[in-house]
């Protein structure tokens, strides 16, 4: 059954992605480069086609349809809610031909909301805890947590999703990883495999030189799913391992910003810190691989170490 559904998606995920690839094309559904980008490959760049992650909805409607229960209903709706908020954000910066959509805080204030009614759905269903032994009663020390960690982790993978396969590369180890801290039966096994499937479906296209970005319809949905995969399974603490590089590139990012307005001087020659080692002349492909190998020996190191608690 596993094997149906991993084959069933990764089809559709590579047929859809094709059509809505050539369709983006035909309406010219790209995406303006920030001025203030590592300014590296920015026509090739601002020619791609720049909604995948908008077959990620897609097959999480169809996941959520194939299997309607409570749980599956409150997983499902975190990535698919935060991928919509990507998507009016995608589409407002194509429709106003503009690097920039929704504000900042308006963003943040739509995660903000979205993460604290659905992690007191959680709560109210009884799953929320960090982990098993520490604090795994579902007390309510740990809302606050799940609740910073279920928006920080939307908008780490959306940091991170600056290079030709980073983020969908770092993904799919995250679900690898998470195969060593989380059950893997049921709803579990169910969702890896289909997240797996459209992911690696995406990735066909997205390896470099990219075909398609995921924009921020596609990361703020794998952010969604990563933090509802720990979070659902009373395991919050789960999310430092699994989303290990993620929050590497989201921490590079706060440093940055922090030592620029209150010591005036920089850290990293550009934030988050893929762009760095571009600006150091490190080619994209290689700094992809490299954050790759560093996600996944990290991954696992703190896994080990979660486990041993």
């Amino acid at each position: 059954m596993i094997f149906l559904t991993a084959a069933t998606f990764f089809i559709l995920s590579v047929t859809l992605q094709h059509f809505w690839i050539k369709y983006q094309r035909k309406i010219h559904l790209t995406q303006i480069q920030k001025w203030y980008g590592v300014n590296i490959d920015n026509e090739i760049k601002a020619a791609t086609p720049s909604m995948g992650g908008v077959i990620f909805l897609v097959l999480g409607l169809l996941a959520l349809a194939l299997e309607f229960s409570a749980d599956v209903v409150i997983f499902w709706s975190l990535p698919i809610f935060s991928g919509l908020i990507g998507f009016v954000d995608d589409w407002m910066k194509f429709r106003s031909h503009s690097s920039e959509g929704f504000s900042s805080l308006a963003k943040l204030r739509l995660q903000l909301l979205l993460c604290a009614l659905w992690v007191m759905a959680v709560f109210m269903r009884g799953k929320l805890g960090l982990w098993p032994g520490i604090w795994d009663g579902g007390g309510w020390f740990s809302i606050p947590l799940a609740f910073l960690m279920t928006a920080g982790t939307i908008n780490a993978v959306n940091i991170t999703d600056g290079l030709d396969g980073l983020a969908g590369g770092c993904f799919m180890i995250s679900l690898a990883v998470m195969m060593l801290v989380l059950p893997v039966a049921g709803l579990n096994a169910r969702a890896m495999t289909e997240l797996f499937a459209m992911t690696a479906g995406f990735m066909f296209f997205n390896t470099r030189p990219a075909k398609t970005f995921m924009g921020d319809t596609g990361s703020h949905f794998l952010g969604g799913a990563l933090a509802a995969l720990c979070v659902m399974n009373g395991r919050t603490l789960a999310i430092i391992p699994a989303g290990f590089m993620f929050i590497i590139e989201m921490l590079s990012s706060a440093v940055q910003i922090f030592t620029i307005r209150k010591l005036n001087r920089k850290i990293f020659l550009m934030a988050p810190l893929h762009h760095h080692y571009q600006k150091k002349g490190l080619d994209e492909t290689a700094v992809t691989v490299r954050f790759w190998l560093v996600h996944s020996v990290g991954g696992v190191m703190l896994s080990l170490l979660l486990l041993s608690l």
